[in-house]
């Protein structure tokens, strides 16, 4: 069995040009999986079928080795028994409907109330474009929005009196959200500075850049840098981090799940 994939491991080398360290990687992959093989009494590549590669997944698994690391060694068992296909050594292929866990997916970076306070807090600035920023990250924070649902909010999306937000999320599903008061402060005043940015009477846009048009996505992403940095705070956010806070906080402050599934806008409640 070993000289079957000694001769794998060589086409990659000499065929497929792989790097010294690629193969290592696949060399290691496939003698783990050759040593689980031998533990099964199983003598033959040909004598091996789904359960025992779906077997050897499961194992790694249960062993605490991470998705990610299980998934490359599908891969790397797939591509041996592709190469063992092609050259009439095998007649099947039993890896190649085994799927690995779902990959490990980190938590979402947050915020601390302390930190967004001191983000959001500029004291007395005549840059009539940081005012706007504050309302954007304002609302951001106040309503758990989207990056994509922040910039295609229109004016008459909004209403003050009401504190209250209707927006366009994934699917094109439509939700109503609160806005807080501090988020309807900062808009009251970015309202009063928009006309000065306004270019095309027909703009509908909430937000708008320098250069009159409706504030993009990217645009929003740099001015967030660079609020961060005129306010010292020292760590990497995002818009999204902003959101993710506002859930975070939510959550903490209320302990009701399915409530803040809603304001996220959320389709199942496993992501939230």
């Amino acid at each position: 069995m070993e000289k079957y994939l000694d001769d794998f491991i060589q086409m990659l080398r000499s065929e497929k040009y792989y790097s010294p360290h690629t193969c290592s990687n696949y060399r290691r992959d496939l003698k783990q999986f050759l040593d689980y093989l031998q533990q099964q009494q199983i003598q033959s590549w040909d004598k091996v079928r789904y359960e025992q590669v779906s077997g050897y997944a499961a194992k790694r698994f249960r062993l605490g080795r991470k998705s990610r690391s299980i998934a490359r060694a599908l891969s790397s068992i797939r591509s041996f028994y592709q190469y063992l296909v092609r050259n009439h050594l095998v007649e099947h292929n039993p890896a190649r409907e085994v799927s690995a866990p779902k990959a490990d997916k980190p938590l979402p970076k947050t915020c601390d109330a302390e930190s967004l306070d001191r983000l959001l807090t500029v004291a007395d600035s005549d840059d009539e474009l940081v005012l706007r920023d504050l309302a954007i990250f304002e609302l951001i924070y106040s309503s758990g929005l989207r990056l994509a649902e922040l910039v295609s909010i229109d004016l008459d999306a909004i209403d003050l009196t009401q504190q209250q937000l209707l927006v366009t999320g994934k699917g094109n599903k439509m939700r109503y959200l609160p806005v807080g008061s501090k988020a309807v402060n900062a808009i009251k005043r970015w309202l009063k500075l928009r006309p000065g940015y306004l270019r095309d009477p027909s703009e509908t846009a909430l937000f708008l850049s320098k250069q009159g048009k409706r504030i993009s996505a990217r645009n929003v992403q740099a001015r967030l840098q660079n609020l961060v940095k005129l306010q010292g705070l020292g760590q990497q956010l995002s818009p999204h981090t902003l959101r993710h806070s506002f859930a975070t906080h939510m959550l903490e402050s209320s302990s009701d799940l399915r409530a803040v599934q809603e304001l996220l806008g959320h389709a199942n409640i496993a992501t939230t």
